[in-house]
């Protein structure tokens, strides 16, 4: 991942992206990081209704290797030590306290639950230092439901773990290396950390600072940890190979084969948006998965979706969670295995979709053709981009502001832009756009940053979803095939907009590398066309 300059060697960020990374930094802290450091040492106390139904009590439970685990066990009141009852794990998000899933604890508890909420490793009041979901904290997971089984009326045929962020990717771990899981909602995580932060060969940069910053700020980052970060953000190639290895310990889709052998029953939620763990690999996996499983998309940005519902507030996918618990660790049936396993909610639109598969969302697939050719100079901002990290898709989620361009005034000698004619019809995008092009540059590295937008009649473009991607030791002036798949979504277009794709170099996301002076010139042969693949529901 080395800048092309400089190969072999770490290298210092842009200057356009040292500026994201701080300000990623400052909207993690606005959106929940620094407030949760102060409400850290305790939980808040249960109000006198919750009180009624049930107990909280603070615990330290040893896990693996002596490491003290910072841990709080919910309990429905007047539970008898001889009863035996259901009981459901929540590892903590990254960076967040034991505190954070209070409020869904005593709900769960109210329902009958024994709940225990543990802080992961290295964070607050729990010993150790940083994983990063690697095996110690899987093996944690394992050790919380040792000590509720031997210190609380759990029952050990009815076990479930859920979490989000973090505690989704631990928690969806762990049901590959233990049998006693039998169902999981992994919220807002991912399956494939590779494919999630390093999409397109290309980093994200604003996501791994804010889990890098806020790993540094409220936890203790182990040395490994802190390596990987280094050689990431300073795009060591040199180590290129270790980091993916790294990140495919932790990541649920290399143990597929474990977690299906397992057979627990997986809920997989998340949201459009996510700027951390983008859907599709998500999606991916949900396609793999063999034993009873559910997927639900929602607009929103990372953990936005379920905000709400921990601050105990209503919330539909709490609500589905507490139901997909019910079902497969209580056994009760309350039809939810009945439902079309594939929720979506469009981002343009309200109420759910439902569909039998993620491959049957989509109907057909429209194809614009790109048959023009189109040379951009690398290395300046058109003004097409992303947005920023947890804050652009909040936005798009609650007030339904997506990244705004004005399409004829993007230089072209910085983007390459293709735009379909006005369509007579709505136009609903559902799935994952492909884009297939054939690239020549006169360097060898480089990256190029894919977006596509919704156009209306004035030229305003709204951003309906990108991608990056990155090439590395490629013969200058040859070109080559790139395929490309954007991020998924769920977006309606109007009758009379238009659609635009829009090539850059340069976005606040993600690092690039592109040389200085470089050109990318984006063809379309007779032999192999270039063309985007639109997915729409008729």
């Amino acid at each position: 991942m080395t800048h092309a300059r400089t190969p072999l060697r770490a290298t210092p960020l842009r200057a356009t992206t040292a500026s994201a990374v701080l300000a990623t930094l400052l909207a993690g802290a606005a959106l929940g990081l620094a407030p949760a450091a102060q409400a850290a040492p305790l939980a808040p106390p249960p109000t006198a209704a919750q009180a009624a139904d049930s107990s909280v009590r603070f615990v330290d439970i040893p896990g693996d290797g002596g490491v003290t685990l910072a841990a709080n066990v919910v309990t429905p009141r007047g539970a008898a030590d001889a009863q035996r009852l259901p009981l459901v794990v929540l590892p903590t998000s990254w960076a967040l306290p034991q505190a954070e899933y209070l409020a869904q604890a005593q709900k769960l508890a109210d329902s009958g639950y024994v709940v225990v909420s543990y802080n992961v490793r290295g964070f607050w009041q729990s010993g150790g230092e940083i994983e990063t979901a690697g095996p110690p904290d899987v093996a944690d997971a394992s050790k919380v439901i040792d000590w509720a089984l031997a210190n609380t009326p759990a029952d050990p045929d009815r076990i479930g773990m859920a979490g989000v962020s973090y505690g989704a990717g631990i928690s969806l771990l762990a049901s590959g290396f233990d049998k006693r899981i039998k169902a999981v909602a992994a919220l807002s995580g991912w399956a494939d950390l590779v494919g999630s932060i390093y999409s397109g060969r290309t980093q994200h940069a604003q996501a791994a600072a804010l889990l890098s910053g806020s790993g540094e700020l409220l936890g203790r980052p182990s040395a490994e940890l802190r390596q990987i970060f280094q050689d990431f953000l300073g795009s060591n190639l040199a180590k290129e190979k270790d980091i993916v290895e790294w990140g495919k310990k932790r990541s649920a889709a290399t143990y597929l084969d474990r977690i299906n052998a397992n057979g627990a029953a997986i809920m997989l939620a998340n949201a459009w948006g996510d700027s951390i763990f983008p859907p599709n690999t998500y999606a991916g996996f949900y396609e793999k998965l063999t034993g009873p499983k559910r997927l639900e998309f929602r607009p929103g940005d990372h953990a936005t979706g379920e905000l709400t519902g921990l601050l105990g507030l209503p919330n539909d996918t709490w609500n589905d969670a507490r139901r997909w618990l019910d079902r497969y660790v209580k056994g009760e049936r309350n039809g939810i295995d009945q439902e079309r396993p594939v929720q979506l909610k469009s981002r343009t639109a309200d109420g759910y979709e439902g569909y039998p598969s993620w491959s049957a969302v989509p109907s057909a697939q429209r194809r614009v053709d790109l048959g023009e050719t189109r040379q951009i100079t690398a290395n300046a901002d058109s003004g097409a981009n992303a947005g920023t990290v947890l804050l652009t898709g909040a936005l798009d989620q609650f007030l339904k502001i997506p990244p705004l361009v004005s399409v004829p005034l993007l230089s072209r000698e910085r983007a390459a832009v293709w735009q379909t004619d006005r369509y007579g019809a709505a136009q609903r995008i559902r799935g994952t756009v492909r884009l297939h092009t054939t690239v020549t540059s006169d360097k060898s590295s480089g990256t190029a940053v894919a977006y596509l937008y919704d156009v209306d009649a004035l030229g305003v473009g709204k951003l309906i979803t990108n991608a990056p991607v990155t090439f590395h030791d490629r013969t200058p002036g040859t070109p080559f095939a790139v395929d490309l798949d954007l991020f998924s979504t769920a977006y309606d277009v109007p009758a009379g907009h238009r659609l635009a794709l829009v090539v850059d170099t340069v976005d606040p996301l993600y690092i690039e590398h592109n040389p200085d002076g470089a050109h990318l010139t984006f063809s379309s042969p007779k032999a192999d066309p270039s063309y985007l693949s639109v997915p729409v529901r008729d």
